[in-house]
């Protein structure tokens, strides 16, 4: 209960957006109640209510009774926090289990860094996915490819972006940076923000101290000796659209453009060779492409 009081007093807030909960995420959010100020917003088809769900009356529970997308949930629950005075947001998803560490100690750099004059954007933390490898490296982006930077040392990390889940938002640069983009519905939503927020100013920092257990996709796959993160078909044609998108737009950056150009054909490759079932993964990831090059974006429409 201390640490709840604590954060409120700090105005830490937490959004956590579900899909088809299990008994474990609806643990997770009663969990993040106890901390500070909890948001769970709700994109299953069928409307619940927190009661039935077994959410704590602490939980602020908005269902949509839809899926309306990660970036679209993200938005409602800041806007939640933003009405309620909150000064920042962490973002987790369903899934994700910090430690009360984490949970901590991100508000409190993301505080002390804005105290120092920085302009942040966000603080996140590493990652580590085991499935993967351990922990992933952050990232900046340089030509010809991604520069990855090892989270070591104490000190922050100047990275180009971050992944949501896990990282902690100055609401006080929200409004200026802009909301998560709805049309992009999942996939790069968290890129694009980082980029906007670089764009306007804005730091994105790593904690090379601070790690949160974080598994990318369903179970990878191996391709000559190196693992790839596995999706279904519909999250490949997210995927492929958003990342076709967003190559067109002027703002991202040149080198961020030229790494995804590359990698393209080889995720065709991979996800429509080594992906059961192939022929599924190959047609949902070429209409991605389609899309993405005539600017239909949003939730996916079955033909």
């Amino acid at each position: 209960m201390r640490q709840r009081v604590v954060a409120e007093a700090r105005g830490v807030g937490i959004v956590v957006v579900f899909y088809h909960p299990d008994d474990d995420c609806i643990r997770r959010a009663n969990r993040f109640a106890e901390f500070g100020l909890c948001v769970v917003i709700d994109n299953t088809e069928i409307r619940r209510s927190a009661s039935d769900l077994g959410l704590h009356d602490r939980v602020v529970y908005l269902p949509n009774g839809g899926n309306r997308g990660v970036a679209t949930g993200i938005n409602q629950g800041v806007a939640q926090l933003l009405e309620r005075g909150c000064s920042c947001a962490l973002i987790f998803d369903q899934d994700s289990e910090p430690s009360g560490e984490l949970l901590a100690g991100l508000p409190a750099l993301l505080e002390r860094e804005v105290s120092s004059g920085r302009r942040v954007a966000l603080i996140g933390p590493a990652y580590d996915d085991a499935r993967l490898g351990g922990t992933a490296p952050f990232v900046r982006f340089r030509f010809p490819g991604l520069e990855r930077i090892e989270p070591a040392g104490i000190e922050l990390i100047s990275v180009d972006f971050l992944i949501s889940s896990g990282s902690c938002i100055n609401l006080s640069a929200w409004h200026e940076i802009g909301p998560m983009d709805d049309a992009l519905f999942i996939d790069f939503v968290d890129l694009e923000w980082c980029v906007r927020a670089r764009n306007r100013g804005y730091e994105t920092l790593g904690s090379p101290t601070l790690h949160l257990a974080h598994s990318l996709g369903g179970e990878p796959i191996r391709v000559l000796g190196r693992a790839y993160p596995s999706h279904s078909p519909l999250r490949h044609y997210y995927l492929f659209r958003n990342a076709t998108a967003l190559i067109l737009r002027g703002y991202m950056p040149s080198a961020w453009k030229w790494s995804e150009l590359v990698k393209l054909p080889v995720r065709l490759v991979i996800y429509g060779g080594w992906l059961e079932p192939r022929g599924q993964h190959l047609k949902m990831a070429l209409r991605g492409m389609w899309h993405g090059l005539i600017g239909k974006l949003g939730a996916f429409e079955q033909p």
